[in-house]
């Protein structure tokens, strides 16, 4: 909203100067987002009486004027304006002036006439008004004054940017109370006659929606010359605001608009067929708008109407066929709170936005209405002249907002601040925001204005009482916060580290959904019983899920039909199995999984071109399982699940309880889900892995390590890590390290067998070990395997 400082220092005139104002306005949460002079600079130009004009005798289009500047003398000027006249009030160019430009008057003859100044049009004066010919000025222009202070042309416009809550400061009257609320200053209103009727005309209103038009206010002014000039003053401070002057009525609509804020409308009287209505629009009823466009109503928008036809969209747009002309000589004011839901979206509907709809659908002072209808009446019988009849008024108290019941706590307002403001000076701030207060022990009840749409809740008192209190004047201070150690176990693995090492290794995290289709889920997990939502977003996305492989695998034939060759994805989350024996009747278990699909690697001409196979994800397994420093706590064992492929799967296993599954997807899955080519995944419960051994340091040995290499011949059903748990049981503290490095099936192995190569690693901390002692410690070894599973020495 742009507003004159001029104006504003009328109403409230702070001790402040324009900058100090506008931030003092930017500080109050009204951003400012530009102060501009109303003229450009200029000097030396006085009012002037034209006391003589005659015809130049050389030249058709010129004059030789003689101008009363309210000296001795009268100045002889020559002027080619064609509305120079005996009589007019000018603006006069003395010789030494400087008009914008540096453009200094100079004496001069014309066409052998001398002209000791020039009078000036306002756009030789840097004043923004389209006009023909000089400036005429009111008859009352007093001679010899300076134009500048005549005019106020050392105003400045200043564009304030209001937040959508701010509604009531879009008039003077609520700027003004906002500058008289900072600066502790009472506010000026202007004053004026009330009308009182003198004809008994009215015109009956019929508010058919009251919810949506709680007031509506009509008043009959006859015989009113509607081809009166507008008062400069008027002409000026529309301007000012970015309003142009049209005529007078229009003007007048157009300054109580700017002045309180409250927009109104006048209807040509003799056009009007019965009474007004207030009411939704019929179907397919049509209006042809102020600005000639004709538009098919929409339905649900509220219309002002006569008996016979639509006048006006209401809070939005007037009607061309009702609107005032130069022909009119009675009219209809009207002036109405309508409800911001009952405007709001209505004019952009219809590709419009209007100073009253951008008013309306944020909120009007619903008490208002009666105080402008009789301004703006007094204003038009000023200007125009005329006779007023009675304001009919039609009103639904249950419809018109009431102020809000507010409660502000002490304890509550020094809590959000971090300060203490003083009791009084919160009591006179909210007093001076025009709101009733009572105070109690510990609070401040609050009844709110009738204009501040956006008091609701305690949180707006406090921020009201900061603003105004001015944050400033808030002292900086650090925040205190207890500092104390997290209550987490040394041994409890942060997941980030989990992330961390699989991003490592060349995987990127996926983030599914929980809810999947119930038909694939079936597939992956058939005759298994899901939670299925009541309300999805879709078929498709209906169950919630019992792994992570549905979300996973869709997100491999995803990026698998979008040309991407190489997919490693992990995801962390929860699986929701149905328990009657939980509280919901369903248990949520975080867990991890991770996927793999495509090429070993990036294409590159140093590596061959592999596809991966099972053992690449189980590598990436046993490195995640590596940071939990207890590998010996984990296995793996053959099993069997209906979405893998059997031979390619095993149970994951932690102290012999299974944690998880990993294994290649089953062939059958891929034309369901998309997929191309071989598909590795496992899935295992996040809190069996994220446990770790806390690390013991232990001395290195000063003497060397020898190593064994055995041979052992089992049979094939038999684990190899079987084998291996066996060795590490019976080895004694000497065996430091075991090492499974081949395993052999073919010549010289029965049918049936294997032989598996192992390498012992013995070393002892405080001596160099004996061949006598190596030889019974493998002994040992062989022994147990022979016992234990039939094993033989190969050959």
């Amino acid at each position: 909203m742009k507003f004159s400082e001029s104006w504003l220092r009328e109403w409230v005139n702070p001790s402040v100067n324009r900058e100090e104002l506008s931030h003092q306005i930017t500080m109050a949460g009204l951003e400012v987002d530009g102060v501009e002079p109303v003229a450009a600079d200029f000097s030396g130009v006085v009012v002037g009486e034209v006391v003589e004009c005659g015809q130049h005798p050389d030249a058709d289009k010129l004059r030789v004027t003689k101008i009363n500047v309210g000296g001795d003398e009268l100045i002889d000027i020559v002027c080619g304006a064609a509305n120079c006249r005996l009589g007019l009030k000018v603006a006069v160019a003395m010789v030494g002036a400087v008009l914008p430009g540096d453009f200094k008057i100079k004496k001069a003859k014309l066409r052998g006439q001398p002209s000791f100044g020039m009078l000036c049009s306002f756009g030789e004066l840097g004043v923004d008004i389209e006009s023909d010919g000089i400036i005429e000025l009111p008859l009352d222009a007093p001679v010899g004054q300076d134009v500048r202070e005549y005019l106020d042309l050392n105003d400045a416009v200043i564009d304030v940017d209001l937040t959508a809550n701010r509604a009531d400061c879009l008039g003077m009257a609520g700027l003004a109370r906002e500058v008289g609320v900072l600066n502790r200053q009472s506010v000026t209103e202007p004053t004026w006659q009330a009308v009182a009727a003198t004809i008994a005309d009215e015109v009956s209103i019929d508010v058919q929606e009251p919810q949506e038009c709680g007031r509506y206010l009509g008043r009959v002014i006859k015989n009113v010359n509607v081809k009166a000039e507008t008062p400069l003053w008027m002409q000026e401070k529309l301007r000012r605001s970015g309003i142009r002057s049209i005529d007078p009525i229009v003007d007048i609509t157009n300054f109580v608009l700017i002045e309180f804020g409250q927009p109104m409308h006048a209807f040509d009287l003799a056009k009007l067929d019965g009474g007004i209505q207030v009411r939704k629009p019929k179907s397919e009823e049509k209006l042809t708008l102020l600005d000639g466009n004709e538009i098919t109503i929409p339905e649900g928008m509220l219309i002002i109407a006569d008996q016979a036809k639509p006048l006006a969209l209401a809070g939005v747009f007037g009607g061309e066929h009702s609107g005032v002309t130069t022909e009119t000589t009675d009219i209809l004011l009207e002036c109405a709170f309508f409800a911001p839901l009952a405007i709001l979206g209505k004019a952009r509907k219809i590709g419009l936005h209007t100073d009253a709809s951008h008013r309306f659908e944020r909120g009007v002072d619903p008490e208002l209405q009666q105080k402008v209808m009789d301004r703006a009446s007094r204003l038009v019988l000023d200007v125009c002249g005329g006779e007023a009849g009675p304001v009919v008024e039609a009103k639904s108290e249950d419809n018109l907002p009431k102020p809000a019941q507010i409660v502000l706590r002490r304890s509550k307002l020094d809590k959000t601040l971090g300060h203490h403001i003083e009791d009084n000076d919160v009591t006179e701030i909210l007093e001076r925001l025009g709101f009733a207060v009572e105070v109690s022990e510990g609070q401040w009840n609050v009844t709110t204005a009738t204009y501040r749409f956006d008091m609701a809740i305690e949180e707006d008192l406090i921020e009201e009482v900061a603003r105004i209190y001015g944050y400033n004047n808030i002292p900086n201070i650090a925040p205190i916060a207890q500092l104390s150690m997290s209550d987490h176990k040394e041994s409890n693995i942060n997941i980030k580290r989990v992330r961390s090492m699989l991003v490592a290794r060349g995987f990127q995290e996926a983030v599914t959904y929980s809810f999947v289709d119930p038909k694939q889920q079936e597939l992956i997990h058939p005759g298994a019983e899901a939670m299925i939502l009541p309300n999805p977003i879709s078929v498709e996305m209906s169950a919630m899920r019992l792994s992570m492989f549905t979300g996973l695998l869709t997100a491999v034939g995803y990026n698998q039909s979008r040309q991407q060759n190489r997919v490693r994805l992990f995801e962390t989350g929860l699986r929701f199995v149905p328990n009657e024996t939980a509280e919901s009747g369903v248990s949520q278990q975080p867990m991890l999984a991770a996927v793999i699909a495509g090429n070993q690697n990036d294409e590159h001409w140093t590596m061959e071109s592999k596809t991966v196979d099972f053992f690449d994800l189980k590598g990436d397994l046993e490195a995640v399982i590596g940071l939990t420093v207890a590998d010996a706590e984990f296995s793996f064992r053959a099993a069997t699940h209906p979405a893998l492929h059997p031979g390619q799967c095993a149970e994951i296993l932690r102290d012999d309880r299974v944690i998880g599954i990993i294994g290649t997807v089953h062939p059958s899955l891929e034309k369901p889900f998309g997929l191309n080519g071989k598909t590795i995944i496992f899935e295992l419960e996040l809190d069996a892995l994220l446990h770790a051994n806390l690390p013991l340091a232990q001395t290195v040995s000063k003497f060397p390590a020898n190593r064994r290499d055995i041979a052992i011949v089992v049979d094939d059903a038999i684990s190899a890590d079987d084998v291996v748990k066996m060795i590490r049981k019976v080895g004694e503290n000497q065996l430091v390290g075991i090492n499974l490095f081949d395993v052999y099936r073919g010549k010289g192995v029965e049918e049936g067998k294997k032989s598996l190569a192992i390498a012992l690693l013995l070393q002892d901390n405080a001596r160099t070990l004996e061949e006598k002692e190596i030889a019974e410690m493998v002994e040992v070894v062989v022994s147990a395997l022979k016992d234990e599973f039939n094993a033989s020495l190969r050959d």
